[in-house]
């Protein structure tokens, strides 16, 4: 089962491959980590259409044994002589890089030994494109990884809104939330974590800080785990002890919002007309310049990955595609909402990792 999904995936990676004198060299870990398994800090995955060969030095070399799928593993000692040799057994002469990935002064390393054996280096982006393209559907292994995630977040945040009261600062949150993230079982955050309050709710992606909770005001929680690699992502607000009759109303409309863009999401929607529907209703209601950023993102192996739900984004949703929804309204030197779900995109809708109440909870 194991070796049959990464050599699905490697299937669909060589379909870049026009013809057998053409390679694919991977760089980037969590790449290499999708189609062979084994995520480490260092190390290249060769893909030709006849053999995959994972090379790592001595220091990985016994763990990528163990834990690679649908490759040979090859401890290497000189890593461009051991590339060269592989490639032309293979009678590669054309090897695509990810654009994205490599550094300028990396690729022209690779170039100039490459060039020196008549091999031709290929950096023009459309290997990333083709693993974006293949990335972005979630197969049921990546999805159970996800919701495992999502769980973990969840159940750290029920424990740590008994912690939140005011006279606790942004900051002992912030890691009283990462310390039960990994009691309960996550790899660690899926990102600096954004436990923020009063008047830097908002900041879109505020810092904790020393700043002290107070009575009235917004706290802020963006927050999310890694589960064997995968992230989760989710966002609450919460008043603390009360809110304003401005306040509520903000929080009214962006609920709105968010609910309203649920009832959109299934597979064949354009993710710009998904966020039109957002948009629309916070500019309807007279917030609209207060809403600056992208209705969702997709989130997997990376917190941010495609699609993009943007009002530029002609991506159409594909059942498999992981996106959030997660609309806001940022009133400077004042307050932010804003209300974040994850969805996996499905035939007729949508199947919604949260399973947190949006109801406006004052605690």
């Amino acid at each position: 089962m194991q070796n049959s999904l990464f050599e699905q995936r490697l299937e669909n990676l060589k379909t870049v491959l026009d013809s057998n004198s053409q390679a694919v060299l991977l760089t980037n870990e969590k790449n290499i980590g999708y189609f062979c398994g084994f995520f480490h800090s260092e190390g290249y995955l060769l893909v030709t259409e006849n053999e995959t060969v994972l090379f790592v030095d001595f220091r990985y070399y016994e763990a990528a044994l163990k834990k690679s799928s649908g490759c040979r593993v090859v401890c290497f000692t000189k890593l461009f002589k051991d590339l060269i040799s592989e490639l032309k057994n293979n009678f590669a002469v054309n090897v695509f890089f990810e654009a994205s990935d490599i550094t300028v002064e990396k690729y022209n390393r690779f170039k100039k030994a490459f060039s020196e054996n008549n091999i031709e280096c290929v950096c023009d982006g459309s290997l990333d494109h083709k693993i974006e393209e293949i990335r972005c559907i979630k197969d049921e292994s990546e999805i159970k990884k996800i919701a495992k995630a999502q769980e973990i977040t969840e159940k750290s945040y029920l424990e740590v809104l008994n912690y939140l009261k005011p006279g606790i600062s942004e900051r002992r949150v912030a890691l009283e939330l990462e310390h039960l993230i990994k009691l309960n079982g996550g790899e660690g955050v899926s990102f600096d974590l954004i436990t923020i309050t009063g008047k830097k709710t908002s900041l879109p992606h505020g810092v904790p800080s020393d700043d002290i909770v107070s009575e009235g005001d917004f706290f802020t929680f963006d927050i999310g785990s890694i589960f064997d690699g995968y992230h989760s992502d989710t966002t609450r607000t919460v008043a603390i002890k009360s809110a304003d009759e401005e306040m509520k109303k903000v929080y009214d409309i962006v609920l709105k919002a968010q609910l309203a863009v649920l009832d959109s999401v299934k597979h064949g929607a354009k993710c710009s007309d998904v966020d039109k529907i957002a948009r629309d209703i916070i500019s309807e209601n007279g917030y609209g310049k207060y809403f600056g950023h992208a209705t969702g993102h997709g989130v997997g192996l990376d917190i941010h990955e495609s699609p993009v739900v943007s009002p530029r984004s002609e991506t159409m949703l594909k059942k498999g595609m992981i996106i959030t929804d997660e609309p806001g309204i940022y009133l400077p030197g004042k307050f932010g909402v804003r209300i974040e779900d994850m969805l996996c995109v499905t035939d007729t809708g949508y199947k919604n990792f949260v399973s947190l109440p949006k109801e406006l909870i004052i605690v």
